[in-house]
């Protein structure tokens, strides 16, 4: 596997530690600064929001001057997003701390692409592998994050304003690794040729399931993962156990990947989609059975096993729907069309677990997570059904 794809997980693995720890704070100083608790986890919402403002720019601005300068560029507005959040913690101002989730979102927008970049530099066989290699740099943050969550929290006189001075490190150290890293330069990794109507690309099965795929795993996934601190805050349980559940939570996430490739490779990217679907709905149902702390943890474990087996699979599957030449349009739609709707469930889930409760909001995602799977049997009767002989 080539020094680059390592690399690679290395900087996933310091964006992913600063998304765990944006997790386990923002909702909380939401509900510090916010107008009413109905706003508690608008800031979440705004950090995926940016994320979602920068998909297509980001694909498009890499395909233009090569991923290692849009990684830089990423990297660059992260740390303006740690100056502006420090600023809004000092002044206690939730508008501008909206603001700087926003940023951050934009940064994690352009880090959100390693994985793709991690296939350019990969062999051709060796595509599932590089995917999982580079997600799994995710096991060290499920780690790290939490850690560097819990003990900034306090530091300091301004509550949390530690925790981003830590976050704005991780950025700084991202820098300085992808200073290392040598990728192809654009032309070679979105290579000109003919290039069908965007529409044809989009209406193809392949580019439906791996979409739809993607987008439920990650928004199943996030609001529950959003609404869990306040959950467990509401339940009684301090903020150390809540950064121990996010911390499984993103462990299970994460430590899958270093063999999820070999498992869609030998039993197929669809075969895996189903289990994904199956786990996320088995997370909704322990929310149902068990609310002690025991519960948060095995339903949270569950959730992360249940996104790695959807997300992972539905990103090689999204490389068989495109040409090269249609690689950055068909990327920036599907980043777009996924992270719109994480940014939707971090926008509900404040209200939802408010008025609804931890147990009945789990119960409305159980249905929604077996979407995939109805999709999936769908296009395979489709797929068998006999189509009319036109006669001459």
């Amino acid at each position: 596997m080539p020094l680059s794809v390592l690399l690679l997980s290395l900087c996933q693995a310091l964006l992913i530690s600063g998304n765990i720890l944006l997790i386990a704070v923002s909702p909380l100083i939401g509900a510090q600064l916010a107008p009413s608790s109905a706003w508690s986890t608008a800031p979440v919402a705004t950090q995926w929001l940016g994320l979602m403002c920068a998909t297509v720019p980001a694909s498009l601005i890499m395909a233009r001057f090569g991923r290692r300068r849009g990684f830089l560029l990423g990297n660059l507005i992260g740390l303006a997003g740690v100056v502006a959040a420090c600023e809004a913690l000092i002044h206690t101002d939730f508008w501008r701390f909206m603001l700087a989730t926003w940023l951050l979102g934009i940064g994690i927008g352009f880090g959100q692409l390693y994985r793709f970049a991690a296939i350019e530099v990969a062999p051709v066989h060796h595509r599932d592998r590089a995917i999982g290699l580079v997600m799994g740099g995710g096991v060290l943050a499920a780690f790290f994050g939490p850690w560097l969550a819990n003990t900034s929290r306090g530091l300091g006189d301004t509550p949390f304003l530690a925790s981003f001075l830590g976050l704005g490190a991780l950025y700084v150290l991202a820098l300085l690794v992808l200073a290392l890293i040598r990728l192809p330069p654009p032309e070679t990794t979105h290579e000109p040729g003919s290039a069908r109507p965007l529409g044809q690309v989009l209406r193809q099965p392949v580019f439906i399931v791996a979409v739809l795929s993607g987008l439920v795993g990650y928004g199943v996934m996030n609001l529950a993962m959003t609404a869990t601190p306040l959950a467990m805050n509401a339940a009684g349980h301090d903020f150390a156990h809540v950064a121990t559940t996010i911390q499984w939570h993103v462990l299970a996430m994460f430590l899958p990947s270093f063999f999820t490739g070999h498992l869609s490779a030998r039993f197929g990217a669809r075969t895996m989609i189903v289990l994904g679907c199956l786990l996320l709905a088995a997370s909704g149902l322990v929310a149902q059975l068990d609310p002690s702390i025991g519960g948060f943890y095995g339903g949270l474990v569950l959730l992360g096993l249940g996104w790695n087996f959807t997300f992972l699979p539905a990103t090689g599957l999204l490389t068989e729907s495109y040409r090269p030449a249609e690689k950055a349009r068909t990327q920036a739609t599907n980043e777009f069309l996924v992270f719109s709707t994480v940014a939707v469930t971090a926008l509900l889930a404040g209200p939802l677990v408010s008025e609804l409760g931890w147990s009945r909001l789990n119960a409305l995602l159980i249905p929604l997570s077996l979407a995939p799977i109805l999709a999936l049997a769908w296009q395979r009767l489709a797929s068998r059904a006999p189509h009319p002989h036109i006669g001459g």
